[in-house]
C-alpha cells in the first residue's frame, strides 16, 4: 500500500475519489494525465487494496475501499505505537543512565 501511494499521481486520485466513486474519464477530466494513464495509476490502487471498481454497463466506477484504508491505518496505528514504545524505552534507558 505504500508503494502505491509513493506516487504522487496515485495519492492525487485517491485524494479525488474520497469526494465519492468516479469513472476513469471523469476523474482524467481533473488529472493532468491521460485517460490510460489514469487507468494504470487506479489498476496499482485496486492491486493494493485501496481502491475497488463496480461494472456500470460498459463503464467501472471506481471507489475508495474502506477496508483497505483500515488496513493502511492499522498498519501505521501499530507502525506508531511501537516506535512510541521503543522512543520511551529509550529515554528511559537514558534517564537511567544518567542518574547513576
Amino acid at each position: 500500500m505504500l508503494d502505491a501511494l509513493g506516487d504522487p499521481m496515485r495519492r492525487q486520485v485517491l485524494e479525488l475519489l474520497r469526494s465519492g466513486p468516479a469513472a476513469v474519464g471523469e476523474l482524467a477530466g481533473q488529472l493532468p494525465i491521460s485517460r490510460p494513464a489514469v487507468s494504470q495509476h487506479l489498476r496499482v490502487l485496486e492491486a493494493s487494496g485501496l481502491v475497488a471498481h463496480d461494472s456500470v454497463g460498459t463503464r467501472n466506477i471506481y471507489r475508495v475501499a474502506p477496508e483497505g484504508l483500515a488496513a493502511l491505518r492499522a498498519w501505521l496505528d501499530d507502525f506508531w505505537s511501537t516506535a512510541l514504545d521503543s522512543f520511551a524505552e529509550h529515554a528511559k534507558q537514558d534517564a537511567s543512565r544518567r542518574h547513576r
